[in-house]
């Protein structure tokens, strides 16, 4: 794939007059109410129409040609509001309300009721199970934010054995555990 020369990443119909005024409102805009992402993405447009290059405006900007790059794209494709500042990638999710609903019973439930072995959820088997019941696949390692977006938290489960007599671990920490720390260490020969 060839280079573009300097302004042609941006289409004709974004390169109007109007359309640089209202990009220049922007700009001035974002920075008066101090969004510096905004005002960022706003001045390398601006720059690259005027007819900089993109190698200049990532070392003028101290960002990667690759982000000045996919402001651009974003321009092309939306105008000014492909700048604002947002939440990146999609906009809506690829679960419907109906199925974050029932993915939410499904995972209070416990992963025992869900039809697995173990009894804890992992990303891994969220993901599983969302695919299985609902056809949409996610990156495992997604499945936390997904969760946390539906209002639940990381819970980690603690280390304890299940027959331990509770009285028994105090009294070894109070009693015999101090009196090991302070035994002189052997010397090895």
């Amino acid at each position: 794939m060839a280079r573009s020369r300097t302004g042609e990443a941006i289409p004709v119909e974004r390169r109007t007059a109007e359309n640089i005024a209202e990009l220049e409102r922007f700009r001035d805009e974002s920075r008066a109410h101090g969004f510096l992402w905004e005002w960022l993405r706003a001045r390398a447009v601006l720059g690259y129409v005027n007819g900089q290059r993109v190698v200049d405006l990532a070392g003028q900007l101290e960002v990667g040609r690759s982000t000045i790059n996919g402001w651009l794209r974003r321009y092309a494709r939306e105008g000014v509001e492909g700048l604002r500042s947002g939440k990146p990638g999609r906009s809506e999710s690829r679960l419907s309300e109906a199925q974050r609903e029932e993915l939410a019973v499904l995972v209070e439930s416990g992963p025992l009721a869900a039809g697995l072995s173990s009894g804890m959820w992992t990303g891994k088997a969220v993901a599983a199970l969302v695919k299985e019941r609902f056809g949409v696949s996610y990156h495992p390692q997604h499945i936390p934010r997904l969760l946390h977006q539906m209002g639940f938290s990381l819970q980690r489960p603690r280390k304890r054995l299940s027959r331990a007599d509770p009285e028994a671990q105090a009294t070894w920490v109070r009693e015999r555990l101090p009196a090991l720390k302070k035994k002189p260490r052997i010397a090895e020969a």
